[in-house]
């Protein structure tokens, strides 16, 4: 009598090794996200150390930064998800998850907007400053699907704020741009380039920073709801004045 065939990928103990695809699928089944790369606490903590060593040395490494951003947002980004969670417009973006991207934008119909209106001065801003939206890095080191959309949010209004609040991409303008996210959001990684920004700014734009941008960005950061809980994709017809009043910010000194 001949013994059955044994079936194909099967051990001397009667267990079936894994197929192939099996195995993709459990080295996959950690990534909660396309391009998420799961860290363990340690190695986000090296992560941080090493991307704020870099990013201070240089403010426009902007992998870095958002590596930094990633690493050290454990409680900030969870606290921004439950403010959009509990107002109806940030609730409906964390539904629908929009993105800002030279894909998802018509740039030939904000162009051709009237000046004074977000969607023109956006593109004014990205024009003048020679930046583009499609720049932002995407998340991978945040181990939530719905935190990870939170962060890339933030990192795609960010030029936004920088239209709203009147401020160019130069190191004096990041930095007072900084400090009313640093308010707004409690991320770390603001807060340090917040402090530590300034180090690389003369005297006298110390001084302007020091009596005038910060009181301003403070109060305005303070007084202002939640900026992520705006649409903007969805006011780009209205007036960067008028949305400004609307979010509580004040009129740039």
């Amino acid at each position: 009598l001949r013994a059955p065939p044994l079936s194909a990928g099967r051990a001397g103990l009667g267990r079936a090794e894994p197929s192939a695809e099996e195995e993709r699928e459990a080295e996959g089944s950690f990534q909660l996200y396309p391009g998420h790369i799961p860290t363990s606490p340690l190695q986000k903590a090296l992560l941080a150390a090493g991307s704020a060593f870099v990013a201070l040395r240089d403010p426009y490494r902007h992998d870095m930064v958002a590596v930094l951003g990633e690493t050290t947002g454990c409680l900030a980004l969870p606290n921004l998800r439950d403010k959009m969670k509990h107002d109806p417009e940030g609730y409906r973006i964390l539904q629908e998850r929009p993105r800002i991207r030279l894909s998802t934008l018509d740039m030939d119909r904000l162009q051709g907007m009237p000046d004074g209106t977000l969607g023109r001065e956006y593109v004014r801003f990205l024009e003048d400053n020679k930046v583009s939206p499609d720049t932002r890095m995407p998340a991978k080191f945040v181990d939530d699907e719905e935190l990870a959309y939170v962060i890339q949010r933030y990192r795609e209004v960010h030029d936004l704020m920088h239209t709203l609040l009147g401020m160019p991409t130069n190191m004096l303008g990041e930095v007072v741009v900084k400090w009313f996210e640093a308010i707004q959001t409690g991320l770390p990684m603001c807060v340090l380039g917040a402090a530590f920004g300034p180090v690389r700014l003369n005297a006298r734009k110390l001084q302007v920073l020091a009596t005038e941008l910060v009181p301003w960005a403070i109060r305005s950061g303070r007084n202002a709801s939640c900026i992520l809980n705006v649409y903007y994709e969805q006011r780009w017809e209205q007036s960067v004045e008028s949305l400004r009043e609307e979010i509580g910010i004040f009129p740039p000194p």
